[in-house]
């Protein structure tokens, strides 16, 4: 016959049904837990990609920026070199007399010319001249004060004198533009 160890589980057939839900239970509890772990690794890769894919953008964008910069201001040096080559050319031009014009007329207009061209070059490289007018009122920012004076008939702050040019690259100050400042109270 039937040995009876065996036949204990034809008696209750609910416990083993139990315990078979218990195992299949166990099972996919641990499928489960596995699943959710398997989730959080792949949340984890997934925060390190957009990490490294926003890192990626920032430096691309830094890199951009920097190769603007470079453009636009790289030359900044050789330009500020420049300035005084313009500020000699310009003087020379000022001290001629109408004698020396008219004996020299050819050379002076050689002069000019070099002048102009030497302008265009500032212009199509972005320079741009800074050139106050004696009246103007004085800007920290564009103006460097030479000097302060009290002149009649002026307020205090206003250009008295223009002793050279001041000179912008793009948007930055290569050179203030040199003035003297009336220091009138009122």
């Amino acid at each position: 016959m039937a040995d009876p160890k065996h036949e204990d589980f034809l008696d209750d057939p609910e416990a083993a049904e139990a315990e078979a839900y218990a195992n299949e239970m166990e099972e996919i509890d641990e499928g489960e837990l596995a699943l959710e772990e398997l989730m959080a690794e792949r949340d984890k890769y997934k925060d390190r990609f957009m990490r490294a894919l926003a890192d990626a953008e920032n430096a691309r964008k830094r890199s951009e920026k920097d190769r603007r910069e470079a453009e636009n201001y790289g030359g900044s040096k050789l330009a500020r070199d420049m300035l005084s080559v313009h500020d000699n050319m310009k003087r020379a031009l000022e001290a001629a007399t109408e004698e020396q014009r008219t004996i020299s007329g050819p050379l002076l207009e050689g002069i000019e010319l070099t002048m102009r061209e030497l302008r265009s070059v500032f212009k199509k490289h972005g320079i741009e001249v800074i050139a106050p007018e004696v009246g103007d009122r004085f800007d920290p920012k564009l103006h460097q004060a030479m000097f302060e004076a009290p002149v009649p008939e002026t307020k205090a702050g206003d250009i008295i004198q223009v002793a050279a040019e001041g000179f912008m690259l793009h948007d930055r100050l290569l050179r203030p533009a040199q003035v003297g400042v009336s220091s009138n109270p009122g």
